[in-house]
């Protein structure tokens, strides 16, 4: 197989520390990559005031995939009381590293897989959720604008409750959806389910609400559902799905749902794992992927080894699994749920082994079930983030 080249993006706060644990992996396993490291986030932003720095883009665009430790993000105001000192006054505006990736990058499906680590598989469903339109679409508005006056004026005559208002007495988000945005997006669910042996997926959304844009939707679902006879495609609203995902997870196979609701959605399904310390997930689409786990930088865990590196590794398996290295993948998983369900567990899970402790026990358990021993790897060295 060709060699690949992966960039490893460790980012800020635990990112670090769950990135440092998991490159012996890539070692251990012998597989044939290329780790190339760079820099992106928070310290980014306050030494320069740019999150992604250019040679950053560079090493993504050079990259087959990018594996992402973790990021740490702030509101406007706080953001621009870290920059430099030349930079504070120059109104540079601050954009998440994760919103620029999915949007340069074109990444717009987010992948999150929510199975039984700790458990005897009861469950096994994905969660994907659109990653660039939506309610996130960026069309969030501080006071109403102009042009959206005359649909509220509109309203007001029907006998709306928000009558004669000042139009900078309220704000106003709008939820876009595209039909090429969602076209894309049913097609890739579709083809996620096939790929991964389910026969169910569940578009969540609030069609006896949201009566006319959940009908578009809900059309182009029809009409996608016809080039896949073998699923079984339907709508449901948005809150009974997550009653079902806790009550009776196993009814789904893949659900899939707009910006807003996905990342509700999702978020509920690492609470149905057992906590973000177990949830991976992986942001594809027509220009790269990138995957990273979903606990975020969590700077107040910080230095003190404890973060769990399981959703670390279950991306990392994704990262290997969209790279074609299946066996490989199939063994980090298994690895996860053998030692997540051992008495070697970080304080999430009710333990109090470290990071690298968790972390070195996946790696030799890979190794045991690769039957190469359980001998440790030897340790990379990782470039420090200043």
């Amino acid at each position: 197989m060709k060699r690949k080249n992966i960039c490893v993006l460790p980012g800020d706060g635990v990112g670090i520390e769950v990135t440092e644990a998991v490159v012996p992996l890539f070692e251990a396993l012998e597989l044939p990559v290329t780790l190339n490291f760079g820099q992106i986030g928070w310290e980014c932003w306050r030494a320069e005031g740019n999150t992604v720095p250019q040679a950053t883009w560079r090493l993504i665009q050079e990259s087959d995939a990018t594996l992402l430790g973790a990021i740490t993000s702030k509101p406007q105001r706080e953001a621009q009381a870290e920059l430099p000192n030349h930079l504070r006054h120059s109104e540079v505006p601050y954009v998440s590293p994760v919103i620029q990736l999915r949007q340069r990058l074109s990444l717009y499906a987010n992948v999150r897989p929510v199975t039984d680590v700790i458990g005897d598989e009861r469950f096994r469903f994905t969660v994907i959720r659109e990653n660039t339109e939506g309610l996130y679409a960026g069309l969030d508005y501080a006071s109403v604008p102009l042009e959206i006056e005359p649909l509220l004026l509109a309203k007001e005559r029907q006998g709306a409750s928000w009558q004669r208002i000042d139009r900078h007495d309220a704000a106003v988000s709008l939820r876009l959806q595209t039909r090429l945005g969602v076209t894309r997006l049913l097609r890739f669910a579709c083809d996620h389910a096939r790929a991964q042996g389910f026969d169910k997926v569940t578009l969540a959304d609030k069609p006896n609400v949201l009566r006319n844009s959940s009908a578009f939707v809900r059309d182009i679902l029809e009409e996608v559902a016809a080039d896949y006879p073998d699923l079984q495609l339907n709508i449901e609203n948005v809150d009974a799905v997550a009653l079902w995902m806790v009550q009776r997870p196993e009814r789904f196979g893949v659900i899939v749902a707009e910006n807003m609701f996905g990342d509700i959605l999702s978020d509920l399904g690492a609470g149905v794992m057992g906590g973000l310390g177990l949830a991976p997930s992986a942001n594809i689409g027509e220009h790269g992927a990138y995957f990273e786990p979903v606990h975020g930088s969590a700077p107040a865990h910080a230095g003190l080894n404890k973060a769990n590196p399981s959703a670390m590794f279950l991306s990392v398996a994704l990262l290997l699994e969209y790279l074609d290295f299946t066996e490989a993948a199939s063994r980090v998983r298994s690895a996860v749920r053998q030692v997540a369900q051992s008495d070697v567990r970080t304080y999430d899970l009710g333990g109090s082994h470290s990071t690298t402790e968790v972390a070195q026990r996946i790696i030799d358990t890979c190794l045991t079930l690769n039957q190469r021993g359980t001998v440790r790897p030897s340790q990379l060295t990782i470039p420090e983030y200043n």
